[in-house]
């Protein structure tokens, strides 16, 4: 940061941008008070309590013998009763006082550090990374609660969705300067991507200007004659300018290798059974997965998301069904937890294994060529892994991920830590992958933006596939009757055992599950794509009516038939999709 000022008032939530290395944690560590600025000062009333959760657990707390409670009373306030407020707090955050720290899931272990730092009653919140390792009831939870919150909030996050949704106000860290942005976070978008646009034409006239006027002193005028002196002296300052310009850090650059092509059924599951001891996590599961189909897959912490993946690359062989394979599949996979990078292996060899060059689409190109594309400069790729950060180290999964060609691409958790920009990216590589996409994601816009279906762990062994992302898995669920829904989940405890046995579970699934499709069923599954994509056209269109000049200067009637036409066709596109869904399911 140079010069960075920044004032926060009471009540405002404020959500803070920029690139991963930019210095985002480093500014909330200043306002907390752990780091010291080397200039300049933060001010505060004296009365203020300010609070921060750190995007790691705490070196301190990593080997801790302490308890939940007892990690909790170590942010208690003064003046509170450390048991009342702790009592308190994990009932909210519905966590078990007495459980030991460390033996807690990554999400649990996030609320519980959250509960500490709300144990404080900070008069200002500090969030780095809130989101991290919470599945999404946690994450939709914790916007609801902090909407609710009435003290002022500074947030860092990289879940495009939680940031819309919270942010009140926008600040960005980009190149040591801190712009302040009183608007929300898609009206920001708007008009940063305006005011980039403009810095670029400003700095290219500058250049040009500059180029000029270098051609014109070396061509020998005599520069000290009076009439000159001036001219020389902005020729000066226009130097001085263009070495204190700071440029943008580079996009990443990502290529994707398609293999050549799998067969048409890439993976066929039938009646898949599989648990943990008595926790069941897959019964009679059956899915079919071809050639070019983007799948999310979605469900809370520990229900079995990666065991999921597991059974279908047959990794795990399941307790009863099977799993088959089609032909020539090339698999790439993705690992949340980053066990194929070594920490004492560098960047480069990391990707490279010992050679100076990797081939992309048949080019053969130096590693520190291509690692730049990931944004690693050639003094950061000699460098360890365990100097990277989180976000460094998924761009280092994914450049060593498509150095390989694939038509199967498997990705447990790969937007954790990357910033927007780069996650924009990698979503439009993934839309315009040929091959297939498997993912695991608690990122409801990636799910949105990417996928085609989407298998949602339901509870008790279900797992159900919707047609769409997140929204559309939301928007189909709300429409059942309330008796036909999931049953609710706790989302901030650890995922339940059955709360039957197997048998009882194989009766009680028999018994729920509805019988295969009739002809007329058959036909209308056959038929509901191509409505669905006659209507939308249709409602397009209706807009564009509407939307066209002199169009309500036209016959009333028409006007009204056209205005309840565009009304009652999207109800009529969401039925129609929820039908398409419930009959999918039992085709």
């Amino acid at each position: 940061m140079d010069d960075a000022s920044l004032q926060i008032e009471g009540g405002e939530r404020i959500g803070l941008v920029g690139r991963n290395g930019e210095g985002k944690s480093t500014l909330l560590k200043i306002l907390s008070g752990a780091l010291h600025a080397d200039a300049g000062e933060v001010v505060g009333d004296s009365a203020v309590r300010v609070a921060l959760l750190t995007q790691e657990v705490p070196e301190e707390l990593r080997d801790t013998k302490l308890t939940v409670e007892g990690v909790m009373a170590a942010g208690v306030a003064g003046h509170n009763d450390p048991h009342h407020t702790v009592q308190r707090l994990c009932s909210l955050l519905q966590v078990d006082a007495d459980h030991p720290f460390t033996a807690l899931s990554g999400g649990q272990k996030r609320l519980a550090l959250l509960g500490r730092a709300l144990a404080a009653e900070p008069d200002l919140l500090l969030l780095d990374e809130p989101t991290n390792h919470l599945d999404l009831e946690s994450i939709e939870w914790l916007e609801g609660f902090l909407l609710r919150r009435t003290g002022s909030l500074l947030f860092v996050t990289h879940d495009r969705a939680f940031l819309e949704r919270l942010a009140t106000r926008i600040v960005e860290l980009d190149r040591g300067r801190l712009t302040s942005w009183a608007c929300d976070y898609p009206t920001y978008l708007r008009r940063k991507d305006d005011l980039l646009s403009a810095e670029e034409k400003e700095w290219a006239q500058q250049d040009k200007k500059l180029a000029a006027e270098e051609a014109w002193i070396r061509r020998g005028i005599k520069a000290r004659r009076t009439r000159n002196e001036g001219r020389v002296r902005a020729l000066k300052a226009l130097r001085a300018g263009r070495a204190q310009r700071r440029d943008r850090v580079g996009q990443v650059k990502m290529t994707i290798q398609q293999a050549e092509r799998s067969g048409a059924r890439v993976i066929a599951a039938r009646h898949v059974d599989y648990a943990w001891g008595d926790q069941v996590i897959l019964k009679d599961f059956s899915t079919s997965l071809l050639r070019g189909d983007k799948v999310g897959i979605i469900g809370p912490n520990g229900c079995g998301k990666t065991t999921l993946l597991s059974l279908l690359l047959g990794k795990l062989r399941p307790d009863a069904g099977d799993v088959v394979h089609g032909m020539a599949l090339k698999v790439s996979y993705f690992d949340q937890h980053r066990v194929q990078l070594d920490e004492a292996r560098t960047v480069e060899d990391s990707v490279g294994h010992g050679s100076d060059f990797v081939v992309i689409d048949g080019e053969r190109r130096h590693i520190f060529s291509y690692l730049e594309d990931f944004l690693f400069s050639p003094e950061r790729a000699r460098q360890p892994v365990s100097a990277l950060s989180g976000g460094e180290r998924n761009r280092l999964l994914l450049a060593r991920l498509f150095t390989q060609p694939a038509n199967v691409l498997v990705l447990d958790e790969p937007t954790n830590d990357l910033d927007a920009e780069t996650l924009e990216l990698l979503e439009a590589r993934l839309m315009d992958f040929g091959g297939t996409v498997l993912v695991v994601s608690h990122d409801r816009q990636f799910l949105d933006d990417l996928c085609t279906s989407t298998l949602v762990f339901e509870g008790g062994g279900r797992v159900k596939e919707y047609v769409g992302g997140y929204s559309d898995w939301k928007r189909v669920v709300a429409s059942r009757p309330e008796a036909n829904r999931p049953a609710a989940r706790n989302p901030r405890s650890a995922p339940p055992g059955p709360s039957t046995s197997a048998n009882e579970a194989s009766t009680t699934a028999a018994s729920a599950k509805p019988g295969k499709l009739t002809w007329a069923e058959k036909k209308e599954w056959d038929s509901l794509p191509g409505r669905i994509e006659a209507m939308e056209a249709e409602l397009n269109a209706l807009h564009e009516r509407l939307g066209a000049p002199g169009f309500y200067r036209g016959d009333a009637d028409a006007i009204r038939e056209v205005t309840e036409r565009s009304h009652a066709l999207p109800h009529e596109i969401e039925t129609a999709y929820a039908r398409w869904a419930e009959l999918d399911e039992r085709a």
